[in-house]
């Protein structure tokens, strides 16, 4: 069968500072084609709904797939289910990935009948029972098949993250791939899953908690296929077991692989397993994200980081020992006033390292989702971006955003300013000069993409497609958050948090 996938379009924060190879969406591809289909794949990070509209006619695919991982993407989505309709009315149109998993049955409602279906949980099991069904007559029996009429069995989870290889040679356009002054830039998976539980995060509520590592073999296999000589590690958190990076690390040194690397990772893990990193900058580990998420006590505790600001700041000293460059995320709270919003700046100007801002949203499948007291002032998907606000803001929504944005035009200006691009002229020099200008352009974007004065406006846009209304439910009972209820057997090298300190 033909099976075309679709990946959306970039979001707000990613019009600049990044735009990752949708490594799930090529997972998934690899598993159809591994089926015998015939796959395509249109990315609209890099790609036109024009180019998706010719795909559509010139291939005339029987079934589409939509990824949806961010909830900001779902109208995009429906639009284009619509549109996909319109031209081949028998195409089957289904909705697949993290986000949409927890509003599965909300979202084939509001799309009234352009969405056939919605796969929750992960993809790549699901995707060839999806097809042999459509062939046969019938999807009731796929895993994590959700319609209109109904919910089928339960998602399964991949018993190793091994296969499917990512069909990566699908992708056009491969050179638009980038993350900060990594031009170009591919994706590789080593683990899958978090047994953390910070309550703004839904990764661990999507896995269940499970905790999936590819074998070394696999991982040094699959990073030898990489043409690109930058790599972005994907995982939740990096080398969480010290003796996985160790394994990894010494098939990459057996194969004599050597590339620059970008990873994410906790503080206490990073101060855990000091050897690991050490030995990954040896292999060429260049940048690390941190999510400190907050520089005090208070805030930590909010998140349930479960870290003390000390961890933080000797996990940013280990890295600076290192050489390792870091970017940290801070969550602003809507609650900030002005003087929390100087202190962050202060902060953020005191330190090396880039300082990023993501505005504190509550997610379906997330704990405070269903715990948060503050009422949702929109529920329109769009503004569910980490850059907007969706509860109500201490300051003047106005105020709001010209503080948020004046605070990441200052860190802005620290980073990605002009000063910086002369001193990192080698750098864009070398890119340049191989044709890669994502990074230069990012440097010159951020007027462009941040604005309050547009911040403000998105809010007055009209709204089709509304989030549903949040459930209270007792949280007591972790596993009633799950999409993937039971962890594969431990013979899959499963490895489910405890259920009070993690790993």
């Amino acid at each position: 069968m033909r099976l075309l996938l679709v990946h959306p379009s970039a979001l707000m924060y990613s019009e600049i500072f990044l735009r990752l190879e949708p490594l799930g969406l090529e997972r998934i591809a690899g598993a159809a084609r591994d089926a015998g289909h015939q796959v395509r794949v249109t990315d609209l990070q890099v790609h036109s709904h024009r180019d998706l509209e010719e795909e559509v006619t010139s291939f005339r695919p029987e079934a589409l797939g939509i990824s949806l991982n961010y909830l900001a993407n779902i109208p995009e989505a429906i639009d284009i289910a619509r549109r996909v309709k319109q031209t081949l009315p028998d195409c089957f149109v289904f909705f697949g990935g993290h986000s949409v998993s927890f509003v599965a049955q909300e979202v084939l409602e509001q799309a009234d009948g352009a969405v056939d279906a919605v796969v929750r949980g992960e993809g790549e099991p699901a995707i060839g029972p999806l097809m042999e069904g459509l062939r046969d007559g019938s999807v009731e029996g796929v895993p994590g098949i959700v319609t209109l009429s109904g919910r089928g069995p339960a998602p399964q989870m991949l018993h190793s993250i091994d296969l499917p290889r990512p069909a990566r040679d699908l992708m056009r356009r491969r050179n638009r791939y980038f993350i900060g002054e990594l031009d170009p830039c591919a994706s590789i998976e080593f683990t899958r899953g978090c047994p953390w539980d910070c309550s703004f995060c839904s990764a661990w509520t999507f896995y269940g908690r499970s905790y999936r590592k590819a074998s070394p073999e696999a991982a040094g296999e699959e990073m030898a296929s990489i043409r690109e000589p930058n790599v972005f590690i994907v995982d939740d958190v990096a080398f969480i077991r010290p003796e996985h990076g160790h394994a990894i690390a010494a098939e990459l040194e057996r194969r004599k692989i050597r590339k620059r690397y970008y990873l994410e990772t906790r503080s206490d893990v990073l101060l855990r397993n000091v050897e690991v990193f050490q030995r990954w900058t040896r292999l060429g580990l260049r940048y690390m994200f941190l999510g400190m998420e907050a520089i005090d006590a208070e805030g930590l505790d909010l998140y349930r980081k479960r870290v003390s600001p000390d961890d933080n700041f000797k996990a940013l000293e280990t890295a600076r020992r290192l050489g390792i460059d870091v970017a940290i995320n801070l969550i602003v709270d809507p609650a900030w006033d002005e003087e929390r919003f100087r202190v962050v700046r202060e902060f953020a100007l005191a330190v090396p390292e880039i300082v990023h801002l993501t505005v504190m949203t509550p997610y379906p499948g997330t704990e405070i989702w269903h715990t948060e007291s503050r009422r949702l002032t929109t529920r329109d998907y769009r503004l569910f971006d980490i850059q907007h606000a969706v509860v109500p803001t201490t300051l003047p929504l106005k105020d709001f955003y010209e503080e948020l944005v004046r605070t990441q035009a200052v860190i802005n200006r620290k980073h990605l300013g002009l000063s910086t691009a002369l001193g990192a002229l080698r750098v864009l020099g070398g890119n340049l000069l191989r044709g890669q200008t994502n990074f230069a352009r990012m440097l010159w974007r951020f007027n462009q993409v941040y604005d309050p004065r547009k911040q403000l406006a998105d809010h007055d846009r009209p709204v089709r497609y509304e989030l549903p209304m949040p459930k209270r439910l007792d949280v007591g009972d972790r596993s009633l958050l799950y999409v993937h209820s039971k962890p594969p057997s431990r013979g899959a090298d499963a490895r489910p948090a405890p259920p009070a300190e993690p790993v």
